[in-house]
């Protein structure tokens, strides 16, 4: 690790206003228009995380119009649905999209993640590490509804699985030596699931890349409209999510005000950790000292030199504005409490 207390992010970043309005109005645009759309807002996005300091950064995720639904875009065998989402009332998960499967399900062309990372890579300063974040077959399944090919949840995410394992596979041979595998659907569920499923299912995707990058993965309860959808608690993943092969294991805390912060200890026996200490989900922008006590509870439970700090989840529900002001602190309440060690 570069720094002990290393700052991070999980991956997404909110789109310039501009770039939503265009999203609505593609058919003014020319395919090197739109093509000089995306670097733009690349770049907005390198330059908001690079002035705010921070030790990793991403593409923030923006030619993504959703975390894992934009990856659908690149599998073959599915149709959008749209009589099975609730179309009025308050914002929830039952809002977003659904797909129904109409044949195998294959991605010829990969998911789309290198040319990501490969245009980070030619846009990015020399100096920050440059992550890719890829979702798990398991949260990736989450949106496709069963058939009589794939009968439930469990075989479509057996179908995805080669699929995703492939991609990270890319993303190492085109050089990315840092990867998040997102799979909050794995910790939204852990209560009522099968946890040592979960982490088969996780460690037989993640086996080609293990040792090669380093690797993580993305735990939250949700963040829909910044909206979560899960039995909140870290307890249902312990013992079994010990025994994913990862380098670091990022986790959702600041939301939940640090409740069961002490169960950290445990992962921190076994891999790094990277602890949300920003919530995305609040309008409140945490101040320097906020961060600094945050980091201060997490350093009880994990070593400075295994401990990362990260928002929740991915600044895409959180606007701009705020999301700036948040990383900026975030950087300065590590760079506080790293000089007192």
């Amino acid at each position: 690790m570069i720094n002990p207390i290393r700052t991070t992010v999980v991956g997404s970043y909110p789109f310039p206003g501009w770039l939503e309005f265009a999203t609505k109005n593609l058919q003014q645009f020319g395919a090197a228009d739109i093509n000089e759309m995306i670097e733009d807002a690349v770049i907005a996005a390198i330059h908001d995380q690079v002035t705010a300091g921070l030790d990793v950064i991403t593409d923030g995720e923006q030619t993504r119009l959703d975390f894992n639904l934009s990856f659908y875009g690149f599998i073959k065998g599915i149709e959008n649905n749209e009589t099975e989402t609730r179309k009025f009332g308050p914002a929830a998960h039952d809002q977003r999209g659904k797909n129904s499967i109409v044949g195998e399900l294959t991605a010829p062309a990969g998911l789309g993640a290198v040319k990501e990372f490969q245009r980070l890579q030619r846009l990015a300063p020399a100096g920050p590490v440059l992550k890719a974040s890829v979702p798990g077959p398991y949260t990736l399944s989450g949106r496709l509804m069963p058939n009589d090919m794939y009968k439930d949840r469990y075989e479509i995410t057996e179908a995805l699985l080669p699929i995703v394992r492939s991609e990270l596979e890319a993303l190492v041979d085109a050089g990315c030596t840092e990867i998040t595998v997102d799979e909050p659907s794995m910790s939204c569920y852990a209560y009522k699931e099968d946890t040592k499923r979960f982490v088969d299912i996780f460690n037989r995707t993640v086996k080609p890349v293990v040792g090669k990058c380093n690797l993580s993965t993305h735990l939250c309860f949700g963040n829909f409209k910044g909206r979560p959808v899960g039995y909140r608690s870290i307890k249902p993943m312990l013992p079994d999510f010990l025994d994913m092969n990862v380098d670091e294991i990022h986790i959702e805390m600041a939301n939940r005000e640090f409740a069961e912060v002490n169960l950290l200890q445990a992962f921190a026996e076994k891999m790094n950790v990277a602890v949300g200490v920003i919530d995305v989900k609040n309008y409140y922008i945490e101040t320097v000292e906020d961060v600094a006590e945050r980091i201060r509870k997490c350093l009880q439970f994990v070593p400075a030199e295994k401990l990362s700090v990260a928002p929740d989840c991915g600044l895409s529900q959180t606007a701009r504005w705020a999301s700036r002001q948040k990383l900026t602190n975030m950087v300065l309440g590590a760079q506080k409490v790293r000089e007192s060690l």
